[in-house]
């Protein structure tokens, strides 16, 4: 199962091109994922959005890692592009989240990207175990990572 995340494309992600900017599509990605896993966001956030990362937090997340594969050119739309969400796999004390980012209207893909989230103890900055509520809310998202082309 994926989770549908709508992000609107803001006019400071455009380059020179008219089309969002490579490392704007990083910026794009992490509004996906903090609207899907990270707990306070506005009324009606998934089931999955449970990551505490409010002030006063126990613990803190870091990216370990990042890909993203450009399949086509996001231009500007007034609607929202649509960003796939799901999770390709559950580690130890980190997650893989996976996306797939499309048109609103969901006829072109225009990106393909996935990223390694850590969980890190907030008062050590040591890795953490991800706990049995996060797995429980997570694992019914749980499906393959992105296949990535390689040339």
């Amino acid at each position: 199962m994926r989770l549908e995340v709508p992000v609107q494309v803001r006019w400071s992600d455009l380059d020179a091109y008219g089309h969002v900017n490579n490392a704007s599509l990083l910026t794009l990605l992490e509004e996906a994922r903090v609207s899907a896993f990270w707990a306070g966001g506005p009324e009606g956030s998934p089931t999955t959005a449970i990551i505490d990362a409010g002030p006063g937090a126990t613990s803190i997340t870091v990216i370990a890692r990042q890909e993203a594969e450009y399949l086509g050119q996001i231009p500007h739309h007034r609607e929202p592009i649509l960003v796939d969400t799901w999770v390709g796999h559950l580690g130890g004390a980190s997650m893989q989240v996976c996306y797939e980012v499309l048109s609103p209207d969901r006829s072109e893909l225009y990106a393909r990207a996935a990223t390694i989230v850590v969980m890190l103890d907030a008062s050590t900055g040591a890795p953490r175990r991800l706990t049995d509520a996060e797995r429980a809310a997570w694992e019914p998202y749980l499906g393959p990572p992105v296949d990535f082309r390689r040339g």
